[in-house]
């Protein structure tokens, strides 16, 4: 689907949905524990749903080391920590929707927004992480959407 085809009133924006400013940045997920799971469509949608539809307790998670979407976990009630099968969840999203998604075990980093930063002149997508933590996933732990 192109850009042209996306439907929205101009100008909205759907946190839940994955909506900034009219267009769908995010591809939108359930996870096993009830929380709205998002996934990037671009590096410029993984930009907008860091910084824009991020807040800074929501749960970050991307593949260590490979180009891939960015994967918000919206943490309305500002829980410490993603529930375990929750965080299986988006990690295993944020491997299957990487260039790692053929291989088998990869690492992905976990962290908040509040810990992920645009360093001045680096292009869409890229970010830098003043901390995380790593966790193994397979691209296969996720079922098709």
């Amino acid at each position: 689907m192109g850009r042209r085809d996306r439907q929205g009133p101009p100008g909205a924006t759907d946190r839940e949905s994955g909506v900034w400013l009219g267009s769908p940045v995010a591809r939108r997920f359930v996870s096993p524990d009830d929380m709205t799971v998002l996934v990037g469509r671009s590096a410029r949608d993984n930009d907008a749903l860091t910084f824009k539809l991020g807040r800074p307790r929501d749960f970050w998670f991307h593949v260590a080391g490979q180009s891939g979407s960015h994967v918000l976990v919206l943490n309305p009630d500002g829980l410490d920590q993603p529930p375990r099968d929750t965080r299986r969840f988006a990690a295993a999203l944020a491997a299957r929707y990487s260039k790692a998604r053929r291989g088998g075990r990869v690492a992905v980093h976990e962290t908040t927004c509040a810990q992920v930063r645009k360093g001045r002149g680096l292009p869409p997508g890229k970010v830098i992480l003043r901390s995380y933590r790593s966790l193994q996933a397979s691209p296969a732990d996720v079922g098709e959407s």
